[in-house]
């Protein structure tokens, strides 16, 4: 730019998440939730890394991996994503963590968003994905990345939202039938190979999980939009930590902005 020319006023950027109106007051925040689940394998004993997530304070859940005999998944939950990057760190380069073998390939992480209709949207972000994760009645959890075709950036918000409606209506189905529960994260530039939502099935039983991501290859944002999926962390929960008491009722607080 020449030295003399004036420059232009920067748009203003929101990096809110809003939820839907209520009693004519927008639901706003800037909070969100972060999930990493990291996998080791060359775990023969998986109860002595217990006592070691409890000493950390660190909310997670410890899974045994379903497809490696020797393979456990921690799954971290954090409000502050430097705690992955100090606090989980002192844990995994600690013993037992140590001496286990880490397998970066099944690394995910992401964080809560909202898409604009959510009824409670402090629920939504902050404490319903905590109660799927960490409800001891659910002692089976399927951990997949996606990315979906460039294509579907293209389509008009309403093609869009046809779509994605199709594709959350299965989803609903299975969550009122208690068979299985969604965390949904969005790993825009977080991920390692690009991927751009992270999801978390769980449920009472490992057959629902299966049929249900069965049942979504035949919607429309599987079928013809979804550029790849996977790789698939399936775990049985060994342990989990307690369910902090902020959110351990539902979705009944008045909307805050932030």
């Amino acid at each position: 730019m020449h030295p003399s020319a004036p420059s232009s006023p920067s748009p203003e950027i929101d990096i809110r998440e809003f939820g839907a109106a209520r009693q004519g007051t927008a639901q706003t925040s800037t909070r969100r939730l972060f999930f990493q689940l990291q996998v080791f394998s060359r775990c023969q004993k998986p109860e002595d890394l217990i006592p070691a997530l409890e000493a950390s304070g660190l909310e997670a859940v410890l899974y045994l991996d379903l497809t490696d005999p020797a393979g456990v998944g921690v799954l971290v939950i954090s409000e502050d994503p430097a705690v992955f990057a100090a606090g989980m760190r002192r844990v995994f380069t600690s013993a037992p963590f140590d001496r286990l073998e880490r397998r970066p390939e099944l690394t995910m992480i992401g964080r809560t968003y909202a898409g604009g209709r959510e009824a409670d949207l402090e629920d939504w972000l902050l404490f319903k994905p905590r109660r799927n994760a960490l409800n001891p009645a659910w002692g089976w959890a399927v951990w997949y990345p996606l990315r979906r075709k460039a294509e579907f950036e293209l389509l008009s918000r309403e093609e869009q939202g046809k779509i994605l409606f199709e594709h959350a209506a299965v989803g609903m189905r299975y969550g009122q039938a208690d068979l299985a529960h969604d965390i949904r994260l969005a790993c825009h530039g977080l991920d390692q190979k690009d991927n751009e939502f992270v999801i978390g099935l769980v449920g009472s039983e490992l057959y629902p999980l299966s049929r249900i991501v069965q049942d979504m290859r035949k919607s429309q944002q599987t079928a013809r939009y979804i550029q790849s999926l996977g790789p698939f962390f399936v775990g049985k929960v060994f342990w989990q930590s307690p369910l902090p008491a902020e959110a351990q009722k539902g979705p009944s607080r008045s909307p805050q902005s932030a």
